[in-house]
């Protein structure tokens, strides 16, 4: 297996940026239960656009989860805070990690 890292970037809905981040513990404990997850890295970008960087064991575990989160938790208020249209969602495989 090859560890692969999920890169989403997306942009909240105006007025949800308040308590995204406490809002978060619904997705972080969501993706802590899903075969092959390592880690999650949130940040916010100085334009006000957010990265969301997951570290999984591979690249078919990170799109099984991707296939099921919205039909699992997609109502939270968390994913609710996130304007759809804005969200883009890439791989990579790891190169280097220390």
């Amino acid at each position: 297996m090859t560890e692969t890292l999920e890169i989403v970037t997306f942009r909240l809905k105006p007025n949800a940026a308040g308590d995204f981040v406490a809002r978060n513990g619904v997705v972080t404990d969501w993706l802590a239960r899903q075969p092959g997850f390592l880690s999650r890295h949130l940040g916010e970008r100085e334009d006000g656009s957010w990265v969301d960087v997951v570290r999984w064991q591979s690249l078919e575990q990170a799109q099984a989860a991707a296939q099921r989160i919205m039909a699992e938790i997609g109502d939270c208020e968390a994913m609710r805070a996130i304007e759809p249209a804005s969200v883009a969602m890439s791989h990579a495989e790891v190169a280097l990690s220390r």
